[in-house]
C-alpha cells in the first residue's frame, strides 16, 4: 500500500531512525498495519548486546508511534502537513518477547479516540503473530516554531 518512498513523503524521519519499512493496510481514522524489518545492520544492535543482539523496547515503541503519526496524518485533513506531530504519552508498555534480527516486526494499530486533537491508539508489535509488545500511545500536532 505504502512503500518507504512514500512513507519518507508523509514522516520527518530519516535513516537510520526511520523504523517503518511498508504499510501494508491503512484504514483512516480506525487503524493502520505497518512493518519494519529487524536486520543486523540496525545501528544499536554492536551495543545492545555485544554477542546476544535485541532491539531495545524504546525502539519498538518507536517503531510503533511512527507508525501511529501515520495514520493520524492520514486521517486528517491537509492542514496538519505543515505540522509536526508529538508522541504525548506512552501508557501501559509491555514487553511480552525479545526481537532479535531476522524478525519482522507487524506494527498494528487502532485509533481508540481523538480529543481535544489529542489521538489516542492502541498499539501492538507482532513476530510471526506472536505479540511482542503493546502499549497506549498518544500524539498531538503542533506548529514547526513552537
Amino acid at each position: 500500500m505504502l512503500d518507504i518512498n512514500d512513507i519518507m513523503k508523509i514522516l520527518p524521519h530519516r535513516p537510520p531512525f526511520l523504523l517503518v519499512d511498508r504499510v501494508t493496510e491503512l484504514e483512516q481514522g480506525k487503524r493502520i498495519v505497518a512493518i519494519k524489518n529487524v536486520t543486523m545492520n540496525e545501528p544499536f544492535f554492536p551495543g545492545h548486546f555485544p554477542g546476544h543482539p535485541v532491539m531495545p523496547g524504546v525502539l519498538i515503541i518507536e517503531a510503533l508511534a511512527q507508525a501511529a503519526c501515520i495514520l493520524a496524518i492520514m486521517s486528517s485533513d491537509e492542514s496538519v502537513r505543515s505540522k509536526v506531530t508529538y508522541f504525548a504519552s506512552i501508557d501501559n508498555a509491555r514487553f511480552r518477547k525479545p526481537v532479535i534480527p531476522g524478525d519482522q516486526l507487524s506494527l498494528e494499530i487502532e485509533a481508540t479516540g481523538c480529543k481535544r486533537g489529542i489521538w489516542i491508539f492502541s498499539a501492538k508489535a507482532l513476530v510471526d503473530g506472536k505479540l511482542v509488545t503493546e502499549a497506549e500511545l498518544k500524539a498531538a500536532f503542533a506548529d514547526k516554531n513552537n
